[in-house]
């Protein structure tokens, strides 16, 4: 990996354009989950004391090319001064000689950069406009690092760019994972649907030692082998494609591990009344809906004899009790080795952080990603422009 680090810059009398990803959620101009705010503090901070000033760049929400009064950064300047304990500055429209007329100590937000169709379009003159403002160009939005957009890939090109602080150690983190992974690794991938992660499943078969597949993709792969699953949730028009990755895991050398056990319900609902079965006797008129304890016990081992964990999905119906039995122990075990030094653990994906936070593990792994669909397209071996950029 070539990327520069903010350690590799000198940014003493500079201006920092820096790229971070402050979509938050709000309710009534109030931000009810600052967790992205937090996580660019270390970034802003750093370039202060470095004796730079920060120039913020983002995104928020999906104004489709024109100014929505409802989506400015605006209302986001008390939330950012309070995770900085310092004055933000917000600009409308920007110009160098305003930025050069603040304090070298001050913190800029320029306007949500999507309030133009330039941007998304990754039109040229922004990009050289945007790089007008600042002398170095500072990524630090892993989270939109697969979208060639002006203010994250463009202006990389016009200016000396690094990754900050949280684009460093994501990647650091994902190459651990999968660019140069301590092996054995091991993957486990869970969800709803094999349509959505035919990319994923094709690219890690060829990666790691084992992958764990669960959740109701796990469906889809047993009804390829002839298993009847019931009513369960299965896409039976991918059995050919299932049996294909399969066969392409065979000739890799990787072992695909499908549920030995399943719990099994005729109604989705909290607490309806279940049964566990071995995988091939679904009841016909039964739906699957987790993994049964044979199968978790399975994964354990799995997990024992590996050193790098890449995970995203959970194996079951999470978020439901008690189908949430084999994702949470999963997931205890695996947090159990991290925190004994056992196991290198990554994990990305909206459903996974949430099925993580659930099991009351999210803090034993060694890097959980928040990026979602640039955590998806880089476990899926793409290239992520926001990240080549900075590379070149």
């Amino acid at each position: 990996m070539n990327w520069k680090s903010l350690d590799d810059m000198d940014l003493a009398g500079k201006r920092v354009l820096t790229r971070v990803d402050i979509n938050v959620p709000m309710d009534n101009g109030r931000v009810t989950d600052a967790t992205r705010i937090e996580r660019i503090v270390p970034t802003i901070t750093d370039i202060l004391k470095k004796g730079g000033s920060p120039i913020l760049l983002a995104h928020f929400g999906r104004p489709k090319g024109k100014p929505v009064e409802e989506m400015s950064l605006r209302q986001l300047v008390p939330a950012l001064e309070a995770a900085f304990d310092h004055e933000v500055t917000f600009v409308e429209r920007p110009s160098r000689e305003e930025i050069d007329a603040m304090p070298q100590d001050a913190i800029v937000l320029v306007e949500n950069t999507r309030f133009t169709p330039m941007e998304e379009a990754n039109d040229p003159e922004m990009a050289k406009f945007l790089a007008t403002l600042g002398d170095i160009y500072c990524n630090d939005a892993f989270s939109a690092a697969h979208r060639a957009h002006a203010s994250t890939e463009g202006v990389a090109h016009h200016l000396p760019s690094c990754a900050g602080r949280l684009m460093a150690a994501e990647l650091t983190a994902l190459e651990k994972a999968l660019g140069n992974p301590e092996r054995p690794v091991v993957a486990v991938v869970g969800g709803a649907k094999v349509s959505t992660k035919l990319d994923l499943l094709g690219n890690l078969v060829t990666k790691v030692d084992t992958l764990v597949i669960g959740g109701g993709m796990a469906n889809t792969f047993l009804a390829a082998q002839g298993v009847d699953v019931g009513k369960s949730l299965c896409e039976h028009d991918l059995a050919d494609t299932a049996r294909e990755i399969a066969a392409k895991a065979a000739d890799a050398g990787c072992e695909i591990l499908l549920p030995r056990d399943v719990v099994v319900a005729r109604e989705f609902k909290a607490g309806a009344p279940n049964e566990t079965v071995k995988t091939e006797d679904c009841p016909a008129d039964a739906m699957i809906l987790d993994a049964g304890p044979d199968s978790v016990a399975h994964i354990v081992q799995v997990f024992e004899r590996s050193r790098t964990l890449v995970w995203n999905g959970p194996l079951g119906a999470f978020e439901i009790e008690p189908f949430d039995a084999a994702t949470n122990a999963a997931a205890q075990k695996a947090a159990e080795m991290t925190k004994a030094g056992e196991l290198i653990s990554v994990a990305g994906g909206g459903d996974t952080v949430s099925a993580l936070n659930q099991a009351g593990v999210a803090d034993d792994f060694s890097y959980i990603s928040t990026a979602g669909g640039a955590f998806l397209e880089w476990m899926e071996g793409k290239t992520l422009p926001g990240v080549a950029a900075l590379e070149s």
